[in-house]
């Protein structure tokens, strides 16, 4: 009987190795396809919100692309719209620096406004703005118009600042008694104090105040620097009667010079000392100085010294001035800065000549001491002579807790120094000095606004001040040690290279395995690795892997070779 045979079922086709390929590929294509628009789907949303809110950080050190106080205080302020033209031509690269500047500027304001302009293009333009150099940016607002030659921070925020103020303040430099020239350049005249202030908007002159019966109504500020002979009657009684209607004076007084002018401020309250400062702390040290350098980092609560903080400012060879402790009525005082706990006001000033200096806790004073104070004299109360007034029961204001009092529309206004080379030339531009000097005459002026900490010339971070450890190591690293260095490397190499050559391998085949050198290992399992692929592997092991192998050895051993 036959059989049929049993049906089997054809097996299904197998799949060849191009349509699993495909296969695979459709799905990890399909997943980098998903993913890709994932990540770009987190890009748009990221940067949507990255445009609704702009945010900058600046990492570098000295806040180099971050506004000064000033500038973003000014700009907060205004309250018309200022229009900034950059005249540059398409091959500059200012053209950059300039856009992102005024970036910095419009983030804090809504009121400023500026385009780039290429004068070669637009000659019409270029002519209406008297446009004769390239690289010229013109500021114009409140219907004036400032030029500024070499764009940055200061420049452009000093342009902005006189187009948004309708006067000029007069500033007045009392001449005739030997203090610092205003024109002279050398390092301690006041050159640089007198450029600074024009460019804050200030009209600055020279008064001869002995020529003169008053001072001129137009006054803003009346400065008196480091005066070498006292003034003459005639003079202090013209600045008894300018305060008298309420005028501003700043007064910087050297050590041991006019006792005349002494007498005449401590009618107002601050007795200034016949001493000199003497500062043991050691940060004085750390910036090149001396024990006659005292280096400030503490004041009071005032608003010429609300802005610095911790900023450091230098007052070389200064003395005491204090508030006294009965202060006449109508007015009030307080310190500005102080020096450390460290430091004592030296009254045996011959000894210091000497060159002996030593705390006397019977006639020094120990610190922290003042040496810069302010009084505020409400002249409805004292008249023009507060010597005459009584005293007040309020006494001083040298606490740090105290808040700021207003002074009255009629109320005259005196910040007294106990050193004027603070702000000379040679350390105006160093650390707060030219700060807290430009900040003292904003506040006479009444010109609060203007108090900040004012951009650095030149975009940079300043001196680097280096201590007495650090300056030698500038000299050794780069001068000697690193040329030392590449010398050594250089005159090792040739021992280098012998321990490197085939007959330093050959040497080591009578060494143990625990003497031979980590390299030694790592060069033979590298050549092992590199001929493995074309080699019986036994062969490699017996060849590489015994201690003590030689080139001579792996050549009888090799039955390949």
């Amino acid at each position: 009987m036959d059989h049929q045979p049993e049906y089997t079922p054809p097996a299904a086709p197998r799949r060849t190795l191009r349509q699993a390929f495909n296969l695979r590929t459709l799905k990890y294509g399909s997943h980098a396809s998903l993913f890709t628009v994932i990540v770009l789907a987190v890009v748009v949303i990221l940067y949507s919100l990255a445009m609704q809110h702009n945010q900058r950080f600046d990492v570098t050190q000295a806040k180099r692309f971050t506004l000064a106080d000033q500038s973003v205080k000014l700009v907060q302020g205004l309250t018309f719209p200022i229009k900034v033209i950059g005249f540059y031509s398409l091959a500059e690269r200012e053209r950059e620096t300039f856009t992102d500047l005024l970036k910095q500027y419009a983030q804090h304001t809504d009121k400023i406004s500026y385009e780039v302009v290429d004068p070669d293009r637009q000659p019409a333009l270029a002519k209406q703005y008297d446009i004769t150099a390239y690289n010229t940016v013109v500021v114009e607002g409140n219907g004036k118009k400032e030029k500024v030659a070499r764009l940055e921070e200061v420049a452009l925020t000093n342009a902005i600042l006189k187009v948004t103020r309708n006067t000029k303040k007069v500033v007045y430099f009392i001449t005739g008694h030997g203090g610092p020239a205003l024109t002279d350049s050398d390092r301690n005249g006041y050159s640089v104090a007198k450029q600074a202030l024009e460019e804050q908007n200030y009209t600055v002159q020279e008064l001869v105040l002995a020529r003169q019966a008053q001072v001129p109504d137009d006054a803003a500020v009346v400065i008196l620097v480091g005066p070498r002979q006292d003034l003459l009657d005639s003079e202090t009684e013209a600045l008894r009667t300018y305060l008298g209607r309420g005028g501003h004076l700043f007064v910087m007084i050297d050590p041991e010079t006019v006792p005349g002018l002494v007498a005449f401020i401590k009618q107002y309250g601050l007795e200034v000392g016949n001493d000199v400062v003497i500062e043991t702390n050691p940060l004085g040290r750390l910036v090149g100085g001396d024990y006659l350098l005292p280096v400030v980092m503490t004041y009071e609560r005032h608003a010429i010294t609300k802005e610095l903080g911790n900023v450091m400012t230098m007052f070389p060879l200064v003395r005491s001035v204090q508030v006294a402790k009965d202060l006449p009525q109508g007015i009030t005082a307080q310190g500005l800065a102080m020096t450390s706990a460290e430091s004592w006001a030296e009254t045996d000033l011959k000894a210091l000549h000497e060159g002996r200096t030593a705390f006397d806790a019977e006639s020094d004073r120990r610190g922290p001491i003042t040496i810069a104070a302010v009084a505020t004299i409400n002249t409805a109360n004292t008249g023009t002579n507060p010597s005459n007034a009584g005293t007040s029961s309020s006494g001083s204001a040298e606490s740090t807790d105290q808040p700021e009092t207003e002074p009255s529309a009629h109320a005259a206004r005196l910040v007294v120094f106990g050193d004027s080379d603070f702000a000379n030339n040679s350390l105006f531009p160093v650390q707060g000095n030219g700060n807290l000097f430009l900040n003292t005459v904003s506040w006479l002026a009444e010109e609060e606004d203007l108090i900040a900490i004012r951009p650095r010339k030149g975009g940079g971070s300043g001196p680097v001040m280096l201590t007495a450890a650090q300056a030698p190591l500038i000299f050794w690293l780069p001068v000697v040690i690193l040329p030392l260095a590449v010398l050594a490397s250089g005159a090792a190499s040739p021992w280098t290279m012998s321990w490197a050559s085939p007959s330093s391998v050959s040497r080591t085949r009578s060494a143990p395995r625990s003497a031979m050198g980590i390299g030694t290992s790592l060069n033979r399992w590298r050549c092992a690795g590199m001929i493995k692929n074309t080699m019986n592997w036994r062969v490699i092991w017996r060849t590489y892997g015994t201690p003590g192998w030689s080139r001579s050895s792996r050549q009888r051993s090799n039955p390949l070779g």
